[in-house]
């Protein structure tokens, strides 16, 4: 059987029906079960998968290589989904629930109609790589050779990742008043996550998403433009900064989309008796100090350090303001970041600043790596753009370093 990539470029290059439409035929249960989770409205659902599959026939010569498609469509209908969520008046979540209650061919399970409603909200934390994993692993049923060939990794190293991405779904769960397993989780994500699609529906979308979305409605092709938005957004550093963020809670949606205009106060340089130590060797949690904000180094560990500390102020005083709203998004109420950070930063061996690139006089990217408790936890590296005003530095994006300092990916607020 062609794999996704080998598809994609029969389609890029050929424009091949057949090639698309086996990429529709493999993938339109999942697209449509994200979907209706978020939306509850099958009808709403059927749209945002013809919408999903649109943007995928106008993005296929542009996906790379390691893209795990399974995981890019399940973002895409997420954002797709999100967008609907603002435009369209939903029913009564009682009515909902009892419509959804009425699709299903089998019984739920009490623990799945727990975390139905959470799990898109779940997976949108998790960094891509474990997204992805999960995704592989319980929405398409692959064993673990699968799940490590479509990462580029071992079996071994493909099982670590799902194990750890499992623990962070269960303390997710856990912080929203959810108590269960990994396994008890797992076991509900394998049997009930995806659901089967109308079965007009594979046929419907491969017709119109060949034509690039031509002949799509006209509500559709709003929907593809919204999503489109975000998704350009996700990957644009400007001095006017579109923040996006998908807040899901409760199995709803809400995208916010803030442009922040013309020149936002940055606080003055600070500095403290104390001096960066995480430069080049590993600290524990415990050690990380407040070191002020007049070098980069010492601006990331003080970020650190408040973050360790569930200082929701300290944290938003060492983000550039300009991005802000964007890391208030991720954090949530200040209880919740608590919660959060202490779920965090227990699991954590040691925290470092491996390497450092000067980007421009006023822009740099550090480099930081985890290292865990846990020894069977693979070290987890990611970059961080720091930037520079007034003599103050700031920590602007995060991003994967799992393929070098080219990466390009999405901003994600944190370290």
């Amino acid at each position: 059987m062609n794999d996704d990539q080998t598809l994609l470029r029969e389609f890029a290059a050929s424009h091949s029906e057949a090639a698309f439409a086996a990429l529709v035929s493999r993938h339109v249960n999942l697209v449509y079960s994200v979907a209706l989770r978020q939306v509850r409205d099958p009808h709403l659902a059927e749209e945002i998968t013809q919408a999903v599959f649109i943007i995928l026939a106008r993005k296929a010569d542009k996906l790379s290589p390691p893209t795990v498609l399974a995981g890019w469509l399940c973002r895409t209908a997420r954002y797709v989904g999100a967008g609907a969520l603002r435009t369209q008046h939903r029913r009564q979540q009682r009515e909902q629930e009892a419509h959804m209650q009425s699709l299903l061919n089998e019984p739920e399970s009490p623990a799945w109609t727990h975390i139905a409603p959470l799990l898109d909200g779940a997976m949108e934390t998790l960094d891509r790589k474990d997204h992805d994993a999960l995704v592989l692993r319980f929405f398409e049923n692959k064993n673990f050779a699968e799940v490590g060939v479509a990462l580029g990794t071992g079996e071994d190293t493909a099982r670590m990742r799902v194990n750890r991405a499992l623990e962070k779904l269960h303390r997710f769960f856990n912080r929203h008043g959810i108590s269960s397993t990994t396994a008890i989780i797992a076991g509900e994500i394998s049997a009930h996550s995806i659901q089967a699609a109308p079965v007009a529906l594979a046929k419907s979308v491969t017709a119109v998403a060949i034509a690039k979305g031509a002949t799509a409605s006209l509500s559709t092709l709003t929907l593809i433009k919204g999503a489109l938005k975000i998704m350009a957004w996700t990957k644009v550093k400007t001095a006017t900064v579109v923040g996006v963020s998908l807040l899901l809670a409760g199995g709803t949606a809400t995208v916010v989309m803030k442009a922040i205009a013309g020149h936002q106060p940055y606080p003055a340089p600070r500095t403290t008796p104390a001096t960066a130590s995480i430069k080049g060797q590993v600290v524990s949690p415990a050690q990380l100090v407040d070191a002020g904000n007049t070098t980069p180094e010492a601006a990331l560990e003080t970020r650190f350090w408040a973050r360790a500390n569930g200082d929701y102020d300290g944290v938003l005083a060492a983000t550039d303001p300009h991005v802000q709203h964007v890391t208030k998004n991720w954090m949530g109420d200040r209880a919740t970041f608590r919660g959060r950070s202490q779920d965090d930063f227990t699991s954590i061996k040691g925290v470092q600043i491996a390497a450092r690139k000067d980007l421009a006089a006023d822009r740099v990217e550090l480099e930081y790596q985890l290292t865990y408790l846990d020894p069977k936890t693979p070290p987890f590296a990611k970059i961080v753009e720091m930037v520079k005003f007034n003599g103050a530095w700031f920590s602007n994006q995060t991003r994967s370093n799992d393929a070098g300092w080219d990466v390009v990916s999405q901003p994600e607020p944190q370290p």
